[in-house]
C-alpha cells in the first residue's frame, strides 16, 4: 500500500552528487582569448552558480532577475563586496570550457513518452515521463530549451538519435536515471542546525546554518488566490520521485472531495521528482513538471523548485528541520535587483570557451 499527504510516494534512494565542473589537467588547456559576447560571459557565470548552490534559474546567457539575486547572495555567503558585478569572482574562469558535448545514449530516450491530458488518463501510466528529448535534455542540464536550440541551430533537436552529438553547457547534469522512489529519507543528525527561509516576495528560498547562508534557489511561492502560509513550520517528511493525490476540490478550494486520482512519479509528475512536507496540511516544498515557469506563475500554497534544485536541496536537508515562510528574520539578505555587470573586454591570453 502507498501512503498518501495530499501527494505522495513510493521506494529506495537516491540522486547523485555531483561535483562541480573544474578546469581540466594542464596538459590539455589551449591558450585562447577570453570570450567577448555577453552571452559566454553571462553562461560562465550562470554555470559557476550552479554548481555552487546558488540558483540562477535556467541556464540561458541572458542576464535576468533570478542570476542577479544569485549572485549577490553567493557574494554575501562567500564574504565578497555584495555589489551585483562578476568580476569580485576570483575564481571564475575555472568554468572552462564554457560549452561541452555530450553523445545521446539510447537509454536516454527511454525517458521520454507520451502522457495524456486528464489526470484519469494519466493515472493509468506507470510514470509521467519527459514529452520530449529537448525536454530532457533541457532539465538534464539546468537550461532552457530555447537556449540549446541556439546552441545547436546545426541540427534539428527534433529528431535527434542515439549517437548523435549535442552542444551543451558545462555543467553537471541532473542524472534523472539515478532518482530512486524513497517514501521517507533517513534524518541526518548533522543537518539538525539548518534552517530553511523563504521569501515569497522576492522569490528565493534560502538554505543556513546559523547565520551562515549555504544555497539559495529560485521558487515558485503560492498564488494570490492560494497563497503560501505565512509562519514557522518544520519538515515532517521528505521522499523522492513522489506519487500525487489529484483531488479537484483540493486544487480549487483546499476541501478534499470525493474524487481523486493517483499520478505515478516521474519528471511529469505535477510535484516533480520531490515532496518536502511541512506540517502544514498539503503544503510543501517540492519539484515541477514546468520549470520554466519556476518565479513567474503561482502555484496552490506550495513552495516549487526545478527538479535539478530539487534533487539537490533534497541532500541538504532533514525531517524536523524549521522552515521560515516570510517569517520576520526572512528580510532579504541582499539586494533584490542588482545592476548588472557590465560585459568585460576581452583578456588575451585568458583560459576562454
Amino acid at each position: 500500500m502507498r501512503s498518501f499527504l495530499f501527494l505522495f510516494f513510493a521506494v529506495s534512494p537516491l540522486f547523485a552528487q555531483v561535483a562541480p565542473v573544474s578546469a581540466p589537467p594542464p596538459e590539455l588547456q589551449v591558450m585562447r582569448a577570453e570570450p567577448v559576447r555577453e552571452r559566454e560571459l553571462i553562461t560562465r557565470l550562470q554555470i559557476y552558480l550552479d554548481q555552487r548552490n546558488f540558483g540562477p534559474g535556467k541556464i540561458d546567457g541572458r542576464w535576468g532577475e533570478f542570476t542577479g539575486k544569485a549572485l549577490n547572495r553567493f557574494q554575501k555567503a562567500s564574504g565578497l563586496n555584495v555589489d551585483g558585478k562578476w568580476e569580485s569572482i576570483p575564481d571564475l574562469l575555472q568554468i572552462n570550457p564554457i560549452y561541452t558535448s555530450y553523445t545521446l545514449r539510447p537509454e536516454d530516450f527511454k525517458q521520454v513518452g507520451e502522457i495524456p491530458k486528464t489526470p484519469q488518463e494519466q493515472a493509468k501510466l506507470k510514470r509521467m515521463p519527459y514529452t520530449s528529448i529537448l525536454e530532457f535534455l533541457g532539465e538534464k542540464f539546468h537550461s532552457d530549451p530555447e537556449f540549446l536550440l541556439t546552441l545547436n541551430k546545426d541540427r534539428s533537436m527534433a529528431t535527434l538519435k542515439a549517437g548523435e552529438v549535442i552542444r551543451v553547457p558545462n555543467v553537471a547534469p541532473f542524472l534523472i536515471e539515478d532518482m530512486k522512489e524513497v517514501a521517507s529519507l533517513p534524518s541526518i543528525p548533522e543537518f539538525a542546525t539548518r534552517s530553511i527561509h523563504i521569501d515569497t516576495i522576492n522569490k528565493m528560498l534560502e538554505l543556513r546554518d546559523g547565520d551562515k547562508l549555504l544555497a539559495a534557489f529560485p521558487i515558485t511561492p503560492g498564488a494570490a488566490n492560494h497563497p503560501a502560509p505565512k509562519g514557522t513550520f518544520h519538515i515532517v517528511g521528505i521522499a523522492t520521485m513522489p506519487w500525487y493525490r489529484w483531488n479537484k476540490g483540493v486544487l480549487n478550494n483546499g476541501v478534499s472531495t470525493g474524487e481523486s486520482y493517483e499520478i505515478p512519479a516521474g519528471p511529469n509528475c505535477p510535484v516533480g521528482v520531490l515532496w518536502c512536507g511541512l506540517n502544514k496540511r498539503g503544503v510543501g516544498v517540492h519539484g515541477t513538471n514546468s520549470p520554466d515557469n519556476i518565479g513567474r506563475t503561482g502555484s496552490h500554497g506550495c513552495i516549487r523548485l526545478a527538479n535539478w534544485d530539487a534533487s539537490r536541496f533534497a541532500g541538504m536537508v532533514t525531517k524536523g528541520m524549521v522552515v521560515h515562510i516570510d517569517a520576520v528574520d526572512v528580510a532579504p539578505t541582499v539586494p533584490a535587483t542588482p545592476t548588472p555587470s557590465p560585459v568585460a573586454p576581452p583578456q588575451l591570453g585568458n583560459l576562454g570557451d
